[in-house]
């Protein structure tokens, strides 16, 4: 069984309609190229053939991963009870008192200008569960990071 993907609607929204423009746009111009590309004679040594393959290649492995996380999706908005949850925009402050704003949902709902707090990530993780004013800390690579939540909202 697959784990579910939380998405908001509009990241499920997008993620179809990127699934429609390759499957129907997407696979009539990769075929075309291809044949194409084949009418200029021998393939074993014709690069904008082999291209085009790649390519193809590369779109069907999209394709799939697509699939596979629509149909695993779980789609919703964010509540607003208090606590930090998928879905929320999280600001907190660090010990110098510099503020940073997350969004804490999986890579799938990514958002221009916005850092994105996984909650497969360490930072993520800390950041489940916890309310405005408390501190949460990770591990990472650089050491102990603490931060404190100055506020949540869900995201819109």
């Amino acid at each position: 069984m697959s784990e579910k993907t939380w998405l908001t609607p509009q990241a499920f929204r997008k993620l179809e309609d990127e699934l429609n423009e390759l499957e129907g746009p997407g696979r009539i111009e990769i075929s075309e190229r291809i044949a194409e590309a084949r009418s200029h004679g021998d393939i074993k040594e014709n690069a904008d053939y082999d291209a085009a393959k790649n390519e193809q290649g590369l779109m069907e492995a999209r394709i799939r991963k697509l699939r596979h996380t629509i149909e695993n999706a779980e789609v919703r908005a964010a509540s607003s009870d208090g606590t930090v949850e998928v879905g929320c925009v999280v600001v907190v402050e660090d010990s110098d008192g510099d503020k940073i704003e997350f969004f804490v949902a999986p890579a799938e709902n990514k958002v221009a200008g916005m850092v994105l707090a996984s909650p497969n990530s360490p930072l993520g993780d800390a950041l489940l569960g916890a309310k405005k004013g408390e501190k949460v800390s990770y591990q990472a690579p650089g050491g102990v990071f603490t931060y404190t939540v100055v506020s949540i909202a869900p995201y819109e």
